[in-house]
């Protein structure tokens, strides 16, 4: 594979991300914090006590998971957690009993996903050695880099999404697949940029560069120009063919990586023009207002699909999801969009946003009153699209929503991290105030005798929870509650990207890239 070297920062400088917040606007709510990092804390010692080296601890029952490879999942998630929760007795424990996994061997039989792996085990040892300094934690990164380095063996460099370790090594024939997750494909580039950074040794960044330049080169093509759709054929490396561009589940990421691409980079006119293709599209297309009972002037993220003639508009289907809700931090809207997210939050019964949701589409961003016929025509096309829905799955919509087609909470953190972005980049102390409601309302709902679990059901307080407790609740969630009510130079924006996965990667500085890379 031929090397292509990690750019040097572009002579321009960027511009400052962060408010200016000065000494006192900027100063921490310690008694919120120190809350959050308690309830971190249990969840850490439960998971220390019941299912240490696992992928996961199982908050209800107290046992394991392992489908991540076998590779500690939350351990290593949860590194960078520890060190900026000043937790460095903890951190140093974990970080010792990182040097005792093999990433060269997974754990579990079968394959690993790519995807998964990377942003949570290579990210988080990133960030771990980024903030820690600790030589110990790159030693890792570079021997799982190197293990990940092995999905680009196949012909056309397109990494195999799950892909076995074994049958890589042993030089089995790979090839990319011919039906992949958009995602997955295209938000390789942080942390192997920041490998790459950090190493010098530029084949990581290299593996990553083409394929984003073939996104670039495709991004006009597509039905929905600016966007890329859902599933993508990386054997043909056809990144373009597609009826489905979602802005939440499959495409989050690939959208979110554009503009911490370019400032990771200090600089890139390639991520930077992608980004602004982008943002056009998705604010032309996709960002809508809905139609609430209280009149709320607020902004959500849907999705479009496209069976049209070319040249003609896209379709919006006002379908809600909480990976959406990271396009608060990411578009000059986002404000709207953040306080859209934190409003299905406060909507339902338990506090807590559901998966996956509906609502009704204003005509404009504008204007919007409140129209009961309409809206119980939008509740009526949903029921008489899934045949056998009871009256009851109707009559428990919190006002607003039309349809609830997943009323799962998995501990996710993207409303949580949009409210964090806003904070850090307007100074708008409100956000923190949502943010501690918030809060409240997960770990009211959430907690367990152990740690924290996920719902079934939220819009039901009865309901019985799920014995899961995904790592990212630990790595991402709790860290965002915490930085929202830390100092403002806490893992700064200008200082630090955090990838999808909450892992903050140093951002480069002429002189201190490492380098002989040009």
């Amino acid at each position: 594979m031929a090397g292509q070297s990690v750019p040097s920062p572009e002579k321009w400088r960027l511009p400052r991300i962060q408010h200016d917040f000065g000494f006192w606007s900027g100063r921490a709510q310690l008694e919120r914090r120190e809350k959050v990092k308690a309830a971190f804390l249990r969840c850490w010692e439960a998971y220390r006590e019941h299912a240490w080296m696992a992928d996961e601890l199982m908050p209800i029952s107290g046992q394991s998971k392992a489908h991540f490879g076998g590779w500690a999942a939350t351990l290593v998630d949860s590194l960078d957690t520890l060190w900026i929760m000043d937790l460095k007795d903890e951190f140093y424990e974990a970080v010792s009993t990182v040097m005792d996994i093999d990433f060269r061997f997974p754990g579990t039989a079968g394959t690993i996903s790519f995807f998964e792996t990377k942003i949570r085990y290579l990210g988080g040892l990133l960030a771990a050695y980024d903030l820690s300094a600790d030589g110990r934690l790159l030693e890792k990164a570079i021997e799982l880099g190197d293990t990940l380095y092995g999905a680009f063996d196949t012909p056309n460099r397109i990494p195999v999404t799950h892909f076995s370790v074994q049958a890589a090594r042993d030089g089995m024939r790979q090839q990319a697949d011919m039906s992949a997750v958009v995602a997955e494909i295209g938000s390789l580039s942080l942390e192997f940029t920041g490998l790459s950074q950090l190493t010098g040794e530029c084949k990581y960044y290299s593996a990553i560069a083409g394929i984003m330049d073939e996104f670039a080169q495709q991004q006009n093509l597509s039905t929905v120009p600016g966007m890329w759709p859902a599933s993508v054929n990386a054997f043909h490396k056809d990144f373009h063919t597609g009826t489905s561009f979602p802005l939440g589940a499959m495409a989050d990421s690939l959208y979110e990586y554009l503009p911490k691409m370019h400032a990771l980079l200090g600089g890139s006119k390639i991520y930077e023009e992608m980004y602004a293709y982008a943002v056009d599209t998705i604010i032309q297309h996709a960002v809508f207002r809905p139609m609430l009972p209280d009149g709320s002037s607020v902004l959500m993220a849907g999705k479009l699909e496209f069976f049209g003639l070319a040249g003609s508009v896209p379709t919006l289907k006002p379908d809600v999801e909480p990976l959406g809700c990271f396009a608060g931090g990411m578009l000059a809207r986002g404000s709207a969009i953040a306080v859209g997210c934190y409003w299905a939050y406060a909507a339902t019964p338990s506090g807590v946003m559901p998966e996956d949701f509906s609502v009704v589409p204003c005509s404009n961003w504008t204007t919007c009153e409140w129209d009961e016929a309409l809206y119980q025509e939008h509740i009526q096309r949903h029921v008489g699209f899934q045949p056998g829905q009871t009256v009851n799955s109707v009559d428990d919509l919190p006002v607003g929503f039309t349809a609830i087609t997943n009323r799962h909470y998995i501990l996710r953190p993207e409303a949580i991290e949009s409210l964090f972005i806003l904070y850090r980049i307007t100074g708008d102390k409100s956000s923190r105030d949502l943010a501690w409601n918030m809060f409240e309302s997960v770990q009211n709902a959430t907690q367990t005798e152990l740690a924290n679990a996920a719902l079934s059901d939220v819009t039901d307080t009865t309901a019985p929870k799920m014995d899961e407790m995904e790592s990212f609740w630990l790595a991402e969630t709790l860290k965002y509650f915490y930085l929202i009510f830390s100092e403002s130079d806490l893992i700064s924006l200008d200082e630090f990207v955090l990838n999808t996965e909450a892992h903050p990667l140093r951002r480069a500085k002429g002189s201190l890239l490492h380098w002989g890379l040009r």
